[in-house]
């Protein structure tokens, strides 16, 4: 089969074309003809950085995580697939898991659902990873109809669907972004828009809630942006972060009583623990899509398996809007 391949790790030109040997179904999995991956953040830390990374494969590795897609084969053991279905998931691309940017992959049947009718194959492969961690973040946060939530990086990845996840579950939603393009999509996805770099967050915190904070802060931007989190929340508020590699003074989290609930997604794949509960969310987001309440923005950029470098280059830019896929077959 085809595959982008990296031998060594590095920028975006380490991908090398080549021919890969075709996986075969093993129990309790799927064989699954891949039309199309996303590109994530951390799919760009991996080739970047490698085995400095603890989740990284070792090389030569297959990467990507993201994947929707047709099953061609049905592991032992897998009674709820049949060939020919149309399933999406994020199941690759990481410690001893071969991705997504080739033809086909075996998947954990528990990593897979089908995905929703109302989204294309292409469309359903922006939105496993960035789905399933903003779902688990507002889950752990205890989100309830009416509460006030703020997400920061309301236009990223996972921003944009947490945004819409929360809006679904009946929050009055607020969203930040740093410039015209990012604060229309936040507002056209049914939230109001703060510009962070024209509104401190002190004025903010007064003009949406009268000074009291925002019920549950979802902070898609970590490092120090956390503080700024913090800042916004009420008392004994919830906080939620994606990326918290950092060390950090947690007095202000402390006298405000805050929750902060630490989202690392990628835990189920790597040590294989409730994998079943990755099915379980990305079904529900099946649903909720199906309702009408979830659709992923993708970049307006096409790309080919044999464009990834670009892919990768487009994404690290930060100039594209919404998730970056990449087609395959």
């Amino acid at each position: 089969m085809k595959a982008m391949v990296v031998r060594e790790f590095g920028g975006p030109e380490v991908f090398e074309q080549a021919e890969w040997p075709k996986p075969e179904v093993k129990p309790g999995h799927l064989l699954i003809s891949i039309a199309a991956s996303s590109v994530n953040t951390v799919d760009t830390m991996i080739r970047q950085m490698g085995t400095d990374l603890p989740l990284s494969p070792a090389a030569p590795a297959l990467l990507g995580m993201d994947f929707a897609g047709t099953v061609e084969a049905v592991g032992e053991g897998v009674s709820d697939y049949a060939v020919g279905d149309e399933v999406y998931g994020c199941a690759g691309g990481l410690a001893d898991l071969p991705g997504t940017l080739a033809e086909y992959i075996v998947a954990d049947a528990k990593l897979v659902a089908r995905k929703p009718n109302t989204l294309s194959l292409r469309e359903a492969a922006a939105l496993p990873l960035v789905g399933i961690t903003a779902y688990e973040g507002l889950m752990r946060a205890g989100i309830t109809a009416g509460q006030k939530v703020l997400v920061h990086g309301a236009s990223g990845g996972v921003g944009h669907v947490a945004v819409q996840l929360a809006r679904h579950f009946g929050a009055e939603v607020y969203g930040t972004g740093g410039g015209d393009k990012q604060l229309a999509l936040i507002e056209k996805l049914g939230a109001t828009g703060i510009n962070y770099k024209t509104e401190a967050v002190a004025d903010y915190v007064e003009k949406h809630t009268g000074g009291a904070g925002f019920d549950l802060v979802f902070d898609s931007v970590g490092a120090e942006n956390m503080l700024n989190s913090f800042a916004a929340a009420a008392l004994n508020g919830q906080v939620v972060s994606t990326v918290s590699l950092l060390e950090i003074d947690l007095t202000l989290a402390h006298f405000k009583g805050l929750s902060l609930h630490v989202v690392f997604m990628l835990i189920p794949m790597l040590h294989n623990v409730k994998r079943e509960e990755h099915a379980a969310i990305l079904a529900e987001m099946s649903a909720i899509a199906e309702a009408g309440h979830l659709a992923p923005v993708i970049d307006e950029n096409h790309y080919g398996l044999e464009d990834i470098a670009a892919a990768h280059a487009r994404l690290a830019s930060g100039a594209g809007m919404g998730k970056v896929v990449v087609d395959i077959n």
